[in-house]
């Protein structure tokens, strides 16, 4: 099977210049990163201030599992009275994926991830800004095969915002179908 690095080179770029008349390599669309973030705000103040620092090690250590490199904390930027959020608290994980990391963790997800996902029937092409850029929302990070299910404290989703370089949401569409994610019809 191949790469996605390799599809890319070998079947999207010959199609994508076909269909969209690109005179060069260079200008048909490609990710740029992927982006996971896990917002954990509201987890940490529903439990016990004694076993947030434990619940915080546990995420942290889940994504960098699932990424393959070491997440950082994402702070409130402002405090927000109804959420409960005061300003500098942690609120979430997020790593940001590029190159080979980035492929490794793509081909996971298309080929294991989505697939082991309950009821999955396919990314709606909704889930496509105008930007090109493509956010699935994954319910529960025990799908991801590097987690092992009997050791996990607490189950939390995970949101996956992959980013491309394309100009209009008809090329980001063919960009994705042609990369193997099961874009819905």
């Amino acid at each position: 099977m191949m790469s996605i690095k390799e599809k890319y080179k070998k079947e999207v770029i010959p199609k994508m210049k076909e269909k969209f008349g690109y005179k060069n390599d260079f200008a048909v669309p490609k990710i740029e990163k992927a982006v996971v973030n896990v917002g954990i705000g509201k987890v940490l103040n529903s439990i016990d201030p004694s076993k947030k620092k434990e619940l915080k090690k546990g995420i942290f250590s889940d994504i960098s599992l699932i990424c393959g490199q070491s997440p950082v904390l994402t702070r409130a930027i402002k405090a927000i009275a109804g959420f409960k959020v005061r300003q500098g608290s942690t609120v979430g994980v997020k790593a940001t994926l590029r190159r080979s990391k980035m492929n490794d963790f793509l081909d996971r997800l298309i080929n294991v991830v989505l697939p082991r996902m309950r009821d999955f029937q396919g990314v709606p092409k909704t889930s496509i800004d105008d930007g090109g850029n493509l956010t699935v929302g994954i319910k529960e990070h025990i799908v991801f095969p590097e987690i092992q299910p009997e050791k996990v404290k607490k189950n939390f989703s995970l949101q996956v915002t992959v980013v491309t370089n394309a100009k209009k949401k008809e090329e980001a569409i063919e960009l994705f179908k042609l990369l193997g994610f099961p874009i819905k019809k």
